[in-house]
Order: structure tokens, then C-alpha cells, then sequence
């Protein structure tokens, strides 16, 4: 008979731990949290040292009461929520609700749900630790504050639905700080000169570097005529070539932000997917005669710290399957990314190296298997040698001008074997070749390529960029991140476009009141040190109370003032020029969380609502009458579509082109990828490159 009870926070997870403790435990789900500040009201004693007011969460009475039954049947009570600052929160709600001491050995917590970690965790609990507790309440109540007393304000002043929050303000004001820079930015034309040279077995490029020992930037055509003069037409010389090794290191295991960014880039996983899905592999997956085994360690971390255990298994791996060469001097250790890092777990890694991602692959989804990849890629190559390559620097005189051309090989894989890190502009490192040369070497010119450029505003932000923005500023923590972006996009703040933040009118009018009358919370070093604070609250350096008064006693007189001086605004939709066919009225331009669309003016008496709809100029080649058009579906993902449907069925994923196949007349399709775009036909093998427009493509750097 069992004389423990276990209380975790869901199903898969109680499933997995149940199995690796035995009969002697029972293992049940509290479903999350239990108990949570009010929604119709504040919840907090402003006055009573901010007193929260906790209720049962609507819903949870049942669980309640079966938690409640068992606890009675038990000489044990274990609270083995998530080892984190919430789990922490839940943990000691559950033991306010069971009668569990402060002073009960009752906590159990690990970083990775194995049968040895859960066994060892096991061996030793301990106490709740209120300093964890009161950072979440104070994170917890600071929100309520923000939340609770600026919403209402914007309701009454601007529109009802409104809200504000600490780190969500701060991500909306980048998204249209960004959009501002973009709209201010003047383009500066800037041109380069390409040389594409004939040295027998092998035809390279170089590119104009210098002018009589200068070098001169090409702001025009006329600059670029006087380099044209001074090349003059003789043979290119080689003046010097340099060779010389570089080392290339891997990537540090995974943060929750790291991979996040990667995710959205190598596997176009929204940051909410991402986290579901690592939930799903911390929890546990049946890999059949096995059992149920959490297959990657915790995933809300800011820490890259890996265990020597892990390091250790990690390191008879690498050599065992990839040789001795491939495994560095010293065990590598990185050191923390950001100096406000909490470093309360390890980076997330595999459980066991050992369950190499082909093996899993029959056990996992399609989502499952690819995350799980990753994060074994990523840690297996971050624990190997440093690549080498080997890298060649030629530079040619042409007349008083000289050229230069870069290339470089892999003399060794090293990590790069397993894994390289994707960036934000999506070009990965290849080899560039360049043919053996020496001082003195005379070669052919095929041709000289004069071309025309223009700087670019700063990239939008895309999920992955903004999370590393706020991850760098300091703004929000490891759990924030994910839900942070859904809720600016659900209050409409912002909108997605190509995969790209775009804030909405009512998102710009929120910031901007917020600047006027709550500058402080769109301060980005003011949110910063709020988060430091609530960190020096977990390490018990900071009292959680103080750390709020001070916040209110300011944040109060801001309050009173924009209750007086703001001013009520009506927001005005634009009115378009279509008629709603339902009730008669004008349709208006509408916001919503994938962009623009139409609705009745007449609502809430009609509700009738309609995309707008973006032709492609392409005729539909199932019907041959209709024209395709660019639809989203419910997920706001863009597909096209003939505007005859229901009567034509015709849909792509893949935007069609304005040409027939010169091969057999069909449609044709853009295809993309990392390495570009390419047109390809819809019915034969027929493929061609798009018009480049690599100079209108967002690859500068944030």
C-alpha cells in the first residue's frame, strides 16, 4: 500500500515519475497552478504590505478535493512542481492547501526526469524556499499593479480591451521604436566592382579594394568611371597572397532564449510551439521497453553550466563515435552569456547523449523528433574540438588599383561535423576556393561587374530577434519570453507580416500615452533593474515588500496624474470604399493579431468580417477564369488561393509566378530556401533562379 503522495503539475509528467517510483507512492497532477489573485479585482492589500489575495482558481475544486483525499491516506506528502520560481509559487500554495509545514522536508526537485535523477531528488528534499516564493509573488503582484491600475485608465480614456503590462510595453515600444528607425532611414547609394578572373582550371572573383594604397569607399557612378580609368586594360598581377589557419569554436548548449532564436530559424517554430514541445520532451516519452524517460533537462534556463556527469558521457560519446581527434584538450566550460543570468540549472541538454536522435525517431512526432535534434546537435558539438579552417587572402593590382579576393577551406570539421549555428539573415559558411597562386602571377579578366547598391533600414524584428533583444536588455526571464509575444499579439498591439513584427495604430497610441504618462515602465534600464531586484528577493538579499513599495510610491503619483490629464481619444476606423452584403453599412479597416482586415461599421449589430484580399496577377490554371489571390488561414499563415472559390478549389502554399513553365506552360512557383529563391514548375523538373534581390533582404545585423 502507498504511504507517499507526489503532487506534480501534469499528467505526462506524474505518468512518467509514477512509473520510476513505484507502488509505494502515489502520483497525482494539480493541473498547474491552484490558486491565483482574482480576476474581477486588484487581490492586493496595497496598504497591508501588499497583502495578496489568493482564491481558488475556477475549475480546480474536483482536484482539490482528490489531492485533499489522498493527502489523508498518506504518512508523506512530496511537492515535485517544476524547479523554478513558479514551480516554487505552486509548491507552496499546494502545501497552504494540504496543511503542510513550513518546516517539512517536502520539496523534491530535479533538472531532468530520469530514474536516477528522480530517485536521487528523492533521497534528499527539503523545505520550501520562501525567498523563491516571495520573488514570484512579488513578480506576480508587480504585474497585478501595472496590469490592474494603467488598464482600466486606457479603457476609460481610449478603448475598452486595453492593457499594459511591464515587459509586454517594453517589447511593443522596440517593435515601434524599430518601425520609426525604418521610416526615418535615408538610403545611401554605395556601389562595388567585381572582377571575375580566368586562372586556367579555376575562374574566381575579387573584389575592388583599394586606389593608389587607399582605400576608397564607391558612393557613385563617377566614382566608380575614375577606378574603371585606373585599372586600365592590362592583365591582373598578383601582389601578395596570404594563407593562414582558423579556428572556429562551437556554440554553447542551449538557454531557453538561444533556443528559442534557433527554433524559429532552422525549424520556423513559433517560440510558444517551441516550449510546448521541449514540455512535452522534459515530461517523458514512452520509448517502448524502455518506459516513459524525460529526454531533454529542464527547458526555462538562462544557464549554459552542464554537470560533470553529463560533460563525462558526453566526452566517451564523441570519442567513441567520432575518434579522439575530435574531442578537445580540456572539457569545455562556458561562462555566462548575460551578467544578470540566474544560473539555477544547466543548459538544456539531452538526458543521455546516448539516445541519439535517429534511435528516437519511431517514439517521437514530426515536431518532437526535429526539437530533439537540435538540442542534441547543439549540445553533442558543444562539447567537441574547435573546426579548423584554413584561410587564403589574395590581393591583384590593375593598373593603380588593387583587388582583393578571400576563400577558405575546411582543413577540419570538429564540431562543425554535427552542427553550426543558423543566423538571422539565414547564410551559412561554405567553402570558397580559391586556386593556388604566387607573387608575380599574371591572369585574364572574363569581365568587370560595376553594381549599383543601397544601404537598408534595420530589420523589423522577428520573434527570434526580439527575444534575444529583450534577453540582452534584461527585460523578462526565461518563462516570459513565450507568453510575452502572444499577448501583444492577441491585445493587437502588433501584427505579423512576413514572419515580421509590425506594430498596429492602437499599438502606437498605447505606447505613446505610456510614454507620456508612465515613462518608467517603457524605461528599458528601469525594467532591467526591476528584474535585478527580484532576483536579489530569490538569492534573499532584498526584501519583496520594499522592493514594491518603492516601485507604488512613485508609480501611485504617476497614476494620479494621468487620471487627471490624459485626455479620452477616439479611435477613428478608416473607412473603405466596399459595402458590407450582409446589412448595407460601409466595411472599415480592422487590426488584428495576422494584420489588416474588414468589418462592418454596423458592429456589434452585424458581425460580418472579410480578409482583404491581395491579387497576384496570376490566372488561376485549374479554372483558367479566376485570379489568384493571397489568403491567410486560421493560424494567419499566408497561402493563395483562386478568388472563385468555393466554385474553384485551387490553393498554394507557394506564391505563384507571372510566367508559364518555358518547358511545358505550366504554372510556376516560388520556392524558398536559406540558400534563396528559386522559380520551379508545378508539373516538370524545370527550375530557375529569381530575379536577385539579395539587397532588398533584411541581412544586416541588429
Amino acid at each position: 500500500m502507498a504511504d507517499s503522495l507526489v503532487i506534480v503539475e501534469s499528467p505526462a509528467k506524474a505518468k512518467t515519475i509514477g512509473k520510476y517510483l513505484g507502488s509505494k507512492f502515489i502520483v497525482k497532477a494539480s493541473m498547474g497552478h491552484i490558486r491565483d489573485l482574482p480576476k474581477s479585482q486588484i487581490g492586493v492589500e496595497v496598504d497591508r504590505n501588499f497583502e495578496p489575495k489568493y482564491i481558488t482558481i475556477r475549475g480546480k475544486g474536483s482536484i482539490l478535493k482528490e489531492l485533499k483525499d489522498a493527502s489523508k491516506k498518506v504518512k508523506k506528502i512530496y511537492l515535485a512542481a517544476d524547479p523554478d520560481r513558479e514551480g516554487e509559487a505552486i509548491a507552496w500554495h499546494l502545501a497552504h492547501y494540504l496543511d503542510v509545514g513550513p518546516d517539512e522536508l517536502c520539496r523534491v526537485v530535479f533538472n531532468e526526469i530520469t530514474k536516477d535523477a528522480v530517485k536521487d531528488a528523492f533521497k534528499t528534499p527539503r523545505r520550501i524556499n520562501q525567498d523563491l516564493v516571495n520573488a514570484q509573488q512579488a513578480r506576480r503582484i508587480l504585474d497585478r499593479l501595472v496590469g490592474y491600475k494603467i488598464s482600466p485608465l486606457l479603457w476609460k480614456k481610449v478603448k475598452k480591451g486595453l492593457s499594459a503590462g511591464r515587459v509586454q510595453s517594453v517589447a511593443v515600444k522596440l517593435i515601434q521604436d524599430r518601425e520609426n528607425e525604418i521610416k526615418a532611414f535615408e538610403p545611401e547609394e554605395y556601389w562595388s566592382i567585381t572582377a571575375v578572373l580566368d586562372a586556367g582550371k579555376t575562374v574566381f572573383e575579387a573584389k575592388y579594394h583599394s586606389h593608389n594604397g587607399e582605400k576608397k569607399e564607391l558612393h557613385s557612378q563617377e566614382d566608380v568611371d575614375l577606378v574603371l580609368a585606373a585599372m586600365g586594360k592590362d592583365a591582373f598581377v598578383v601582389k601578395e597572397v596570404k594563407e593562414k589557419e582558423r579556428q572556429r569554436n562551437p556554440s554553447p548548449p542551449f538557454i531557453t532564449s538561444s533556443m528559442q532564436q534557433e527554433a524559429a530559424r532552422k525549424l520556423n517554430f513559433r517560440a510558444s510551439k517551441t516550449m510546448s514541445v521541449a514540455q512535452q520532451l522534459y515530461e517523458g516519452i514512452d520509448l517502448g521497453k524502455e518506459g516513459t524517460v524525460g529526454l531533454i533537462t529542464y527547458m526555462r534556463t538562462d544557464s549554459t553550466r552542464i554537470s560533470p556527469i553529463a560533460q563525462e558521457e558526453a566526452k566517451d560519446f564523441i570519442m567513441m563515435k567520432y575518434g579522439p581527434t575530435f574531442y578537445p584538450e580540456t572539457p569545455r566550460q562556458y561562462l555566462k552569456k548575460n551578467a544578470n543570468a540566474q544560473d539555477a540549472h544547466e543548459g538544456i541538454r539531452p538526458t543521455s547523449v546516448l539516445r541519439e536522435p535517429d534511435q528516437m525517431k519511431a517514439f517521437l512526432s514530426k515536431d518532437q523528433y526535429r526539437l530533439y535534434k537540435l538540442v542534441w546537435d547543439r549540445f553533442v558539438a558543444s562539447q567537441m574540438a574547435s573546426a579548423i579552417l584554413d584561410t587564403m587572402t589574395i590581393d591583384l593590382n590593375a593598373g593603380e588599383t588593387v583587388f582583393r579576393a578571400n576563400g577558405s577551406k575546411m582543413k577540419f570539421a570538429g564540431f562543425m561535423k554535427v552542427y553550426v549555428e543558423s543566423n538571422d539573415d539565414g547564410t551559412t559558411e561554405e567553402d570558397k576556393l580559391l586556386p593556388p597562386l604566387s607573387k608575380g602571377d599574371s591572369l585574364q579578366k572574363q569581365s568587370v561587374e560595376p553594381k549599383q547598391h543601397f544601404t537598408q533600414p534595420p530589420p523589423r524584428y522577428t520573434e527570434a530577434r526580439l527575444v534575444r533583444a529583450l534577453e540582452e536588455m534584461g527585460i523578462g526571464r526565461p518563462s516570459t519570453y513565450a507568453p510575452t509575444l502572444e499577448t501583444i499579439q492577441k491585445r493587437g498591439y502588433v501584427a505579423i507580416e512576413e514572419k515580421k513584427f509590425v506594430p498596429t495604430e492602437l499599438g502606437e497610441l498605447v505606447i505613446q500615452l505610456m510614454q507620456e504618462f508612465f515613462p518608467e515602465i517603457l524605461d528599458i534600464e528601469f525594467t532591467a533593474h526591476m528584474e535585478e531586484e527580484l532576483d536579489f528577493v530569490e538569492e534573499g538579499k532584498e526584501d519583496w515588500v520594499r522592493v514594491l513599495d518603492t516601485f507604488y510610491t512613485s508609480f501611485e503619483k504617476r497614476l494620479e496624474f494621468a487620471e487627471e490629464e490624459m485626455k479620452e481619444i477616439e479611435i477613428q476606423d478608416e473607412v473603405s470604399d466596399e459595402i458590407c452584403e450582409k446589412c448595407g453599412k460601409h466595411l472599415v479597416y480592422k487590426m488584428g493579431r495576422f494584420g489588416k482586415f474588414l468589418a462592418c461599421s454596423g458592429f456589434p449589430d452585424c458581425r460580418n468580417t472579410k480578409p482583404i484580399i491581395k491579387d497576384t496577377g496570376v490566372t488561376c490554371p485549374t479554372c483558367k477564369t479566376g485570379k489568384i489571390v493571397e489568403r491567410r488561414s486560421k493560424k494567419g499563415r499566408v497561402f493563395y488561393g483562386c478568388d472563385q472559390y468555393p466554385t474553384c478549389d485551387f490553393v498554394s502554399w507557394d506564391k505563384p509566378v507571372d510566367k508559364p513553365c518555358p518547358v511545358c506552360s505550366s504554372l510556376m512557383i516560388e520556392k524558398r530556401s536559406k540558400n534563396g529563391v528559386m522559380i520551379q514548375c508545378t508539373q516538370c523538373d524545370h527550375k530557375e533562379e529569381a530575379i536577385d534581390d539579395s539587397e532588398n533582404t533584411d541581412d544586416m545585423k541588429d
